[in-house]
């Protein structure tokens, strides 16, 4: 399996990227966090494992944030214009999350599933044909599955 490359930027173009690795999934979640810094009704998140991270321009800043599992995220943004970039679970260096927004075609952008539904803001219609998770799933192998169907 060859990787896949992806390029974005912040909304200032301060900050300009290049990951290459193998995406496993593209969700949305619902999540009053997620919710917060998107300043939306969901976030969304491309996962990229085995991720090589090319910086093109600038150097993002960057903060932990601590999830209600009790786990750490290190969340990196643009420190200009604040646009988050991407997330990376500590301690799991083999995964990263665009935040896919930021890249520059985001025209094939087709989520496979919606975690943390319960949040969801009521006047949202979630598609029928995705996955749904009321709250976190307990595993992503089912999402990782449907990715692989759906960009085959």
């Amino acid at each position: 399996m060859n990787p896949e490359v992806f390029e974005g930027a912040c909304q200032c173009g301060e900050v300009t990227y290049r990951v290459t690795g193998h995406s496993m999934a593209l969700f949305a979640c619902h999540c009053a966090d997620c919710q917060k810094q998107s300043s939306s009704a969901f976030g969304m998140a491309l996962w990229v494992k085995q991720p090589q991270l090319t910086l093109l321009s600038g150097t993002p800043r960057e903060w932990i944030r601590h999830t209600p599992s009790g786990r750490q995220t290190r969340c990196q943004f643009c420190p200009t214009c604040g646009t988050r970039l991407f997330h990376i679970p500590v301690g799991q260096d083999d995964l990263l999350s665009i935040k896919p927004g930021t890249l520059n075609d985001t025209a094939w952008l087709q989520p496979v599933a919606h975690i943390w539904t319960v949040r969801a803001q009521p006047w949202m219609h979630l598609d029928e044909s995705v996955l749904h998770y009321p709250g976190n799933p307990d595993g992503f192998s089912a999402m990782a599955e449907a990715w692989a169907a759906q960009v085959r």
